[in-house]
Order: structure tokens, then C-alpha cells, then sequence
């Protein structure tokens, strides 16, 4: 019979048990799960029981966080993120919560940029913790991304976006991504890149202020290589300012664009 092992198909001899294949392959695991919950007994294993052994404050393998990170993903898919890079403008609400969530999907590469420092008013909706409050906004994420994914290839950049530094940075990268709050910032990035990077997918948000509905923050096809994100309409404001819940959303929206920009579908749709 066959059993899962740390997501790896093993053979094994009927009438294993749990604690046999502690023994063999992670004697000192401090956690045993068993098909998905903690197992602290024994029990003899079946064909298809999946195991998973873990000692607490261990690093796993690359490749074996890898399997264990991409095990619940879409078949084929890693394969190709892996091999990709996706540059983010931005290192804010928006940023820091699309570095996350292509951290935790395995993207091969991310390269982000910002000039900013942690501030104690970011952290109503940025991903940072009150220890990193005084630090570049780009360090902090780096050390994030670590926890998290500590094989992820994460480039920084702890600089202004200019007209002249933006298609250096930039021009390798898959897909671009703008997570700017101000508008000036976000004018710069969409009106360099369409002309500098044309070739490159451009992913924007414009409207995702105050605690308006979820379902009015859509992704639309506005150019060729062009993505908005975002209701279009809302922006932040007196009595109406930037919160985790939606700016969240709009963040995962430019993080599944990009993804669905990578295995080669189109997002608007």
C-alpha cells in the first residue's frame, strides 16, 4: 500500500502504524498529524492516510517546504510560478499584502520598492507588527517574507520611483504591480511603464477606500497589458479613510491577476 508522507506518496507494508513511520523517517517530531488534525495515540495506517511530522521551530528543506506549501495548489501550477518574477511599486496596504500572498504561493521571485519607514498609522492595515515601527518599509517585508517563505528570492529597494529608475528596476520582472497610496506616485508608475515597459502586464488600483461593499471592487481590462483594480470611484478622503477589509481586497485581486496573468489567462474575466 501507499501512504503520504510530509506530501510525499511512500510505500509502506500493510499494518504500519503511525508511531513506526515517527521512528523511521522523524524520530524526534514534536507534532504527529494524521489526515489533517493532531494524533497524539497511535493507530495503524491505511492506503492513502496522509502523515505529516513536524518538530517545532525546525526549518524544513527547500524542498520539502515547497511540497508542503504547494500541496493544497492547483496541479501545475507552481511549476510555473516558480520560475517567475513580479515587481511591486509600493510596500504598503497594498503592497505588503500582495508580497504575502505570492510568498505563500511560491513565486520564484519579488522584487520590491519603497522609500518609506514604518510608521505606528500604517499598521491599521499594513502587514508589519509594532517591532518593526522606525524600519524601511522594504527591510520589514523582506523579514516577512523570510518567516514565511524562507527560500522565496526577495529583491529590495529603498528608493523613490523615478521616471529614470523605473524601467532599470523593473524591466525583468513578469508582471508590474502599482501599490501606491498617492496619487502622484500612481500617475508616475502607470504613465512610465505603459510607454518604457509596454510588454510588461501592469496591474493598478483606483478606488478602494472606506467600508463600501465587497462586490464593487472588480478587475477591468482598460489596455492592452493594462489591469484596474478597485471600484473606480472611491477614494480616500476625510471621513472616508484607507481600512484593512477592502484595501485587502484589492490587494488579493492584484495578487490573483497576477497569477492568473503568469499560467497565461486573462483576469478581467
Amino acid at each position: 500500500m501507499w501512504i503520504k508522507y510530509n506530501e510525499r506518496r511512500i510505500e509502506a507494508k500493510k499494518g504500519i502504524t503511525l508511531q513506526e513511520i515517527k521512528k523511521r523517517y522523524k524520530p524526534e517530531a514534536d507534532v504527529v498529524i494524521y489526515n489533517g488534525a493532531p494524533m497524539p495515540k497511535d493507530v495503524t495506517l491505511k492506503n492513502g492516510d496522509e502523515v505529516v511530522l513536524i518538530r517545532r521551530g525546525e526549518i524544513p528543506s527547500k524542498k520539502e517546504l515547497e511540497a508542503l506549501m504547494v500541496s493544497r495548489h492547483t496541479p501545475g501550477v507552481h511549476e510555473k510560478v516558480k520560475k517567475c518574477t513580479v515587481g511591486i511599486a509600493g510596500a504598503g496596504g497594498l503592497g505588503s499584502a500582495v508580497a504575502i500572498a505570492l510568498a505563500r504561493i511560491g513565486m520564484g521571485k519579488i522584487v520590491i520598492v519603497d522609500d518609506d519607514v514604518v510608521e505606528p498609522s500604517n499598521l491599521n492595515r499594513q502587514q508589519f507588527f509594532t517591532d518593526q515601527i522606525g524600519q524601511p518599509k522594504v527591510k520589514a517585508m523582506k523579514d516577512n517574507l523570510k518567516r514565511i517563505n524562507p527560500y522565496v528570492k526577495v529583491v529590495t529597494h529603498q528608493t523613490r520611483l523615478t521616471e529614470k529608475n523605473i524601467p532599470r528596476i523593473f524591466k525583468k520582472v513578469d508582471v508590474l504591480i502599482e501599490a501606491f497610496d498617492k496619487a502622484d506616485q500612481k500617475e508616475l508608475i502607470i504613465s512610465v511603464a505603459t510607454k518604457r515597459l509596454p510588454h510588461i502586464p501592469l496591474i493598478f488600483v483606483s478606488g478602494l477606500a472606506g467600508y463600501e461593499s465587497n462586490n464593487t471592487i472588480k478587475t477591468r481590462k482598460v489596455g492592452k497589458n493594462l489591469y484596474a483594480i478597485g471600484d473606480l470611484k472611491t477614494a480616500a478622503r476625510p471621513g472616508c479613510g484607507l481600512m484593512a477589509p477592502r484595501v485587502g481586497i484589492a490587494a488579493h485581486h492584484e495578487a490573483n491577476a497576477a497569477l492568473r496573468i503568469i499560467l497565461g489567462e486573462d483576469p478581467s474575466k
